[in-house]
């Protein structure tokens, strides 16, 4: 029974493991950092009689790529129930802001501003919230404040996609850089549809993601609430 157990245990992670891949975003920089780490390590190991030095350095290499390999890991993962009206978490995190805000780059008023921080040790993998089609793209230049922070919304580097449900409600979605982020890849493209499931996409170290919804909407997190990018319902439309 013991090696039983001990059998499905392995199995379970191992399945686990099946899950989770590693996103194209990082693929080039984790080669090339694998290398570059590789070359200093034997430079050390080859060059010194004394160890110590080699195996201080290599202690930190290893650490330093398992964080790099964290940060780029891509879950694969299904919504997997009915996504009508449904508008779901865009990004690993936490719930920063729930509040009424002024949306003055698009629509003009008053809206309903759900914030997600995601910090360096979540997936930096977006979703999209929402089932429609995009409607608009569109990329701002700007600072690189720390993402938390009010004015990271407007004054942020910062790439918006508006979303047009099959109801015919406008989502807007916005990606904020942070302190450390200093790029921002966005896929959506103008005309296409897009469905829950789908990548809207990444944002190259710690950030935030802005959901910008009408202000009859259901509300379903709280602020603090630990989110699941694909799976965490965020709200429901009316």
């Amino acid at each position: 029974m013991h090696v039983i157990t001990i059998y499905l245990t392995f199995m379970g992670r191992l399945k686990k493991l099946k899950k989770i891949r590693i996103h194209r975003e990082g693929t080039h920089i984790l080669w090339g950092s694998f290398f570059l780490l590789l070359l200093i390590n034997a430079a050390l190991y080859w060059g010194i009689e004394c160890k110590l030095p080699f195996y201080l350095v290599a202690i930190v290499s290893i650490s330093i790529y398992m964080l790099m390999v964290n940060f780029f890991r891509c879950p694969i993962r299904f919504f997997g129930h009915d996504t009508e009206k449904i508008v779901v978490a865009p990004a690993d995190g936490k719930i920063v802001v729930i509040e009424e805000v002024e949306e003055n780059e698009h629509f003009h008023d008053r809206r309903l501003m759900i914030s997600i921080f995601m910090s360096i040790t979540n997936v930096h993998a977006n979703w999209y919230p929402v089932d429609g089609a995009v409607k608009k793209v569109a990329h701002h230049d700007g600072n690189f404040m720390k993402a938390w922070l009010p004015k990271a919304s407007t004054e942020n580097e910062r790439s918006t996609v508006v979303i047009e449900t099959p109801e015919g409600v406008e989502v807007l979605v916005r990606q904020i850089a942070g302190a450390v982020a200093r790029r921002i890849v966005t896929y959506a493209e103008v005309g296409e549809e897009c469905y829950i499931d789908e990548h809207l996409g990444f944002i190259k170290f710690g950030s935030r993601v802005d959901v910008y919804l009408p202000l009859d909407t259901e509300v379903c997190v709280q602020l603090g609430q630990l989110t699941t990018g694909n799976q965490t319902v965020i709200a429901k439309l009316k």
